[in-house]
């Protein structure tokens, strides 16, 4: 299996996980080289069909990543360059939200900025007990340009969201915990063994249906509750149909675990 991996963007593969590693020291901070890299990972493994999960991790134990690379934001000389900046990021953050199997942010560090804007759109978050986080872009000048300030109210609820942006505070792993940001908070050494034990437990299951849930998750959270309800009816039919619910339905009978093929 030969899938990209990068200067800043590192790929490996285990038993159908993927771990994509942002490895841009000290700080993993995103620069436009390795938002390429990033988008260049999600795309192939987009399509490769013996990766089930993905984990997405920072380089060392004092970041997933700090935000985006201040140097670049100081240099946008324009409306165009600071608006092409804008689109790189959501681009990339739009199709990990939308890859057809999970993603589970393994947040080891410091997640801040875009670096939150990067976990939000995971659709898993596990947090190390000594994490921080926060959209202190308000404190530059700027607002949050990568998906803040349309992820963090539809994570954490309005009010809340409207006073991380526009105060800049940081806040610790178990207030984010307690505001519903992050899944599950562990301590800092167990966060990526954490992580690949609950994509293991997900990689167990029938890729299909796996992938008919995220997607009706993910419709529903768009549109109304009653388009909401007739994609998740469209869903729930498509699933029923497959080979997979079949051997699950009958492995309940006969009182044994399903062995499903993703079909």
């Amino acid at each position: 299996m030969a899938l990209p991996s990068g200067e800043h963007v590192k790929v490996a593969v285990e038993d159908r996980v993927a771990v994509v590693t942002i490895d841009h020291r000290p700080v993993n901070a995103l620069n436009q080289q390795t938002l390429n890299e990033l988008e260049q990972a999600v795309d192939a493994l987009a399509g490769e069909a013996a990766v089930k999960a993905v984990i997405l991790t920072g380089g060392g134990s004092l970041a997933f990543v700090a935000g985006a690379d201040i140097k670049e934001v100081g240099q946008l000389g324009s409306v165009e360059a600071a608006s092409a900046m804008a689109a790189l990021g959501q681009r990339v953050f739009l199709k990990l939200q939308r890859l057809p199997k999970p993603v589970i942010a393994a947040i080891n560090g410091v997640c801040l900025g875009g670096g939150l804007e990067l976990a939000m759109a995971c659709h898993l978050r596990i947090a190390g007990d000594r994490a921080r986080f926060g959209q202190p872009e308000v404190n530059l000048g700027i607002i949050p340009g990568w998906g803040g300030t349309q992820r963090l109210p539809r994570l954490i609820g309005r009010a809340k969201a409207i006073e991380w942006i526009l105060t800049g505070d940081i806040y610790m792993a178990q207030e984010a915990l307690r505001l519903g940001l992050v899944n599950h908070v562990v301590p800092q050494d167990q966060v990526l063994k954490t992580a690949k034990d609950l994509a293991r437990k997900i990689v167990a299951k029938s890729g299909v249906t796996v992938s008919q849930a995220l997607r009706a998750i993910e419709d529903g959270l768009n549109g109304s509750l009653e388009q909401g309800l007739a994609r998740e009816a469209d869903a729930f039919a498509a699933v029923a149909a497959s080979e997979d619910s079949r051997e699950g339905v009958k492995a309940f009978l006969e009182k044994r675990q399903p062995q499903f093929k993703d079909r």
